[in-house]
């Protein structure tokens, strides 16, 4: 059935060499993207600097890391401070967080 009148479909893929040409072809909802900022990383920043409880449990946990890596053999870890520290950081974030999502 090599008929000449039958045409072969191959799709044809071609790939953008210049990636710059992509950048500066991006739409305004991208663009829009990049700039956003993450309300909740700027809700954890505000706790690290005027929480108190937060800024003593984090002092608590760096405390622990300087400790810990001055030993060469330990078998203390400092999960327990970790974890204090990222649930009392997320406790301040929650009182508002809420609020500021869409």
């Amino acid at each position: 059935m090599s008929d000449s009148k039958t045409i072969d479909i191959v799709p044809v893929v071609k790939a953008e060499s210049d990636d710059a040409e992509e950048e500066e072809q991006a739409s305004p909802a991208e663009e829009e993207e990049e700039e956003m900022v993450c309300p909740q990383e700027k809700l954890r920043e505000d706790c690290r600097t005027n929480d108190h409880h937060v800024t003593e449990l984090l002092e608590k946990y760096n405390a622990c890391n300087e400790r810990v890596s001055a030993k060469t053999k330990t078998s203390e870890t400092c999960e327990e401070e970790l974890f204090d520290y990222i649930h009392a950081l997320d406790h301040c974030v929650s009182k508002t967080l809420w609020s500021k999502l869409k």
